[in-house]
C-alpha cells in the first residue's frame, strides 16, 4: 500500500474562488476514511499546466481544521458518517455543506449508487464523480468545472441580492420623496429632483410644500450638507419635522429654531449643517414671508418684468452653526401673476464655460431661466429643461444634489380670486 504523503497545515490566507478564474493553482480537500488509496499523489497536472494540489482528511472533524482558506474544493465521500451520531442519508454531505457554504463541494461514490449521487447535486454539490471510473484528468476537470460552477452560482445569488436591495431600497426612497398637499389652493406646484449619489433616488436635498387650513400654502427646500445615505436620512428627518411643525402652527423663526434642535439631535457630527429656505404664502396668494437660512434667495417671475432674485438682505445662518440664532421673516410682495422658483445649490453650482473653470452662479441661473420663459416655457418644462441645461453646460452628470420647486398663480386664477 502506498504511504500517504505528509501535508503541512498551509497558514491562513484570503483567497477567493474569484482567483481560480484567472488559471491560478487550485487546493482540493479530499474527505475519506482512507483518501491514500485512492490518491497516490499530492498534487496533480492537467492539460493546461494548472495545478491541483490534494489536502486529505479521513474524517469530518479532521476536514474542520485542514478547511483553511486556501482550499477550493472539497470531495467528501458519501459513505463517510455524519458527525457525532449522525446517521441520517448523505450526512457527511449535509455537512460538508453547512461547514463550508462558499466553497465548491464534488460527492465521491461509486458507479452502482448513481441515484444518491444524483441526490447528493440536488442538495447542493456541484458534481459528483465515480471512484471505480476516476483518475487524474478526470479528477482535475472536475475540480476546476466545480469551482468555476460555484464562482458563477455565487455570483448569480449575489446579484439576485443586489437586485432586491436595490429594488427594496428604490421602493423605500420614492416612499420618502413628498407628496404635496395643496387641496383647495389655486396655485400650481411643480418640482425636480436629481440625487447627486449614482444609481440613488434620494439625496440631501429636501422639499416639501403644504396647505393649511386657513388656506396659507407652506413651501420649503433645503440641503443637509454632504451626499451620503445619512445625509439623505437626515433629509428626510427635517422634511418631516417641518411638515409636522408647520401643521403644528409654527412659523418663521419660531420653525426653524424647532428645526435646528431636530438637526443637533439628529445628525452624526457637529460639522453636519442644513440651509433652509422658507415661504408661507397668504390665502390670497398676493403676499408671502420668507425665511432663509443660509439657503440661496428665490427667483420671481412677474407679469411683464423679467425674473429676479428676492432680496436677501435679512438671511440667517444655516441650521446647525450658531446657538440662539434667529431667523428674520421677511414680507415679499407677489402681486397678482407670478411664479416663484425655489432652489439648492447644486443648480448655480455646476461647471460651464472653456476648461469647466466657471460656476455657473445665480446671474447664469436668471439669465437662463429668462431664456427659458421667453420660449414659452413654465412648469415642469421649465424645471425639466433647467435641469437639463445645467447639466449639458456641466459636461455629464452633477456632482451635487439637484431639488427645485416651483409655485405659480396664473392670470385665469388671479381673476377668479379678485
Amino acid at each position: 500500500m502506498p504511504v500517504p504523503v505528509p501535508v503541512p497545515v498551509p497558514q491562513q490566507r484570503k483567497a477567493s474562488l474569484v482567483d481560480s478564474a484567472h488559471g491560478g493553482d487550485l487546493t482540493l480537500l479530499v474527505i475519506e476514511d482512507d483518501p491514500a488509496v485512492t490518491f497516490t499523489v499530492p498534487e496533480l497536472l492537467d492539460a493546461a499546466g494548472t495545478k491541483v494540489r490534494i489536502r486529505s482528511a479521513r474524517n469530518l472533524t479532521e476536514a474542520a481544521r485542514l478547511l483553511t482558506d486556501d482550499v477550493h474544493c472539497i470531495l467528501v465521500d458519501l459513505a463517510l458518517p455524519g458527525p457525532g451520531r449522525g446517521r441520517e442519508e448523505l450526512a457527511a454531505l449535509q455537512h460538508v455543506l453547512r461547514l463550508a457554504p462558499h466553497h465548491a463541494v464534488l460527492a465521491l461514490t461509486t458507479s452502482g449508487d448513481a441515484a444518491r449521487a444524483a441526490e447528493a447535486v440536488r442538495m447542493g454539490a456541484q458534481d459528483h464523480l465515480f471512484r471505480d471510473e476516476l483518475d487524474g484528468p478526470l479528477l482535475s476537470r472536475a475540480v476546476r468545472y466545480a469551482v468555476e460552477r460555484k464562482r458563477a452560482d455565487t455570483a448569480q445569488v449575489k446579484l439576485a441580492e443586489s437586485r432586491l436591495r436595490a429594488q427594496e431600497n428604490a421602493r423605500l426612497e420614492r416612499g420618502l420623496l413628498p407628496t404635496p398637499l395643496l387641496h383647495g389652493s389655486d396655485l400650481r406646484f411643480a418640482a425636480r429632483y436629481r440625487p447627486g449619489r449614482s444609481r440613488a433616488l434620494l439625496g440631501g436635498d429636501f422639499y416639501d410644500t403644504v396647505r393649511t387650513a386657513d388656506g396659507t400654502v407652506h413651501a420649503m427646500i433645503g440641503d443637509v450638507c454632504g451626499h451620503g445615505p445619512d445625509e439623505a436620512a437626515l433629509g428626510v428627518e427635517l422634511r418631516i419635522a417641518w411638515r409636522a411643525l408647520t401643521f403644528a402652527g409654527l412659523c418663521g423663526d419660531e420653525l426653524l429654531s424647532t428645526l435646528q434642535q431636530v438637526l443637533e439631535h439628529e445628525r452624526e457630527s457637529e460639522e453636519i449643517f442644513a440651509t433652509l429656505c422658507t415661504v408661507d404664502i397668504a390665502p390670497d396668494g398676493r403676499r408671502a414671508g420668507l425665511c432663509l437660512a443660509g439657503h440661496p434667495s428665490p427667483l420671481i417671475t412677474r407679469r411683464g418684468p423679467a425674473a429676479r432674485l428676492v432680496p436677501d438682505d435679512d438671511n440667517g445662518p444655516a441650521l446647525g452653526l450658531l446657538e440662539r440664532a434667529r431667523w428674520p421673516r421677511r414680507q415679499v410682495e407677489l402681486g397678482g401673476v407670478w411664479s416663484l422658483m425655489m432652489y439648492t445649490d447644486g443648480l448655480i453650482e455646476g461647471r460651464q464655460g472653456p476648461g469647466m473653470k466657471q460656476r455657473l452662479g445665480q446671474d447664469g441661473m436668471i439669465e437662463m431661466i429668462n431664456r427659458q420663459l421667453a420660449a414659452g416655457l413654465d412648469g415642469e418644462a421649465l424645471l425639466e429643461a433647467a435641469v437639463a441645461e445645467v447639466r449639458d453646460l456641466n459636461g455629464g452628470e452633477l456632482t451635487d444634489d439637484v431639488a427645485v420647486l416651483l409655485l405659480s398663480r396664473t392670470a385665469a386664477r388671479a381673476g377668479a380670486v379678485a
